[in-house]
């Protein structure tokens, strides 16, 4: 069985950057995020692959039930044991529809949800950084769709953590750190679980 975890924390949170930090160190883990598994169920030339990429080639977002099902085909076919998940879920709606599904799922097991928490000042301060960067500009790197991100981030969070804490598997590690302090605080967690 699979052993998943995901890790959810606002925009500018480092969550991306972690995950694949945890991964590189360790050949028992692989990272993924949610457009690599689309972009690559595209290229696969799967029937799936062709409806994402009906979506995504218009700016549309994946049906809910596509969506799940291909994250859960790229745990699936992992050449790992363990898998990380980083960026999802981001809504309630994908919240329960994952839970539902992982219900009648018997190769993959919901480890833990990880949220790296930070300060809307912190993301903002590392989001507009990265856009003083001329190497890395992306199109969240502007204040008002910084503030857009974070409040899609925000309006689901109470109601995430407090899923998750009833099922006892919400993880909170403070992204307020070094990087090298949040991999390695992060890393012993899930070390710790698998």
């Amino acid at each position: 069985m699979k052993k998943l975890f995901l890790i959810i924390g606002a925009p500018g949170s480092g969550k991306t950057t972690d995950a694949e930090l945890i991964a590189a160190k360790h050949e028992n883990i692989t990272h993924y995020s949610t457009g690599d598994m689309f972009r690559a169920e595209v290229a696969s030339g799967t029937d799936r692959g062709a409806v994402i990429d009906s979506y995504i080639s218009k700016g549309l977002i994946v049906p809910i039930d596509i969506a799940i099902e291909t994250i859960l085909g790229a745990i699936k076919r992992a050449s790992t044991p363990t898998v990380i998940i980083d960026g999802y879920p981001r809504s309630i709606e994908q919240m329960e529809q994952l839970d539902k599904y992982l219900l009648d799922e018997n190769e993959v097991e919901l480890v833990n949800v990880i949220e790296v928490d930070v300060s809307q000042e912190t993301a903002f301060q590392r989001v507009l950084g990265r856009a003083a960067d001329a190497q890395v500009v992306r199109d969240d790197d502007n204040e008002q769709v910084f503030l857009n991100r974070m409040k899609l981030f925000t309006e689901p969070l109470e109601e995430i953590r407090s899923f998750y804490t009833q099922k006892n598997i919400l993880k909170t590690i403070s992204g307020e750190a070094t990087i090298e302090e949040i991999v390695t605080e992060m890393d012993s967690f899930i070390q710790s679980k698998i």
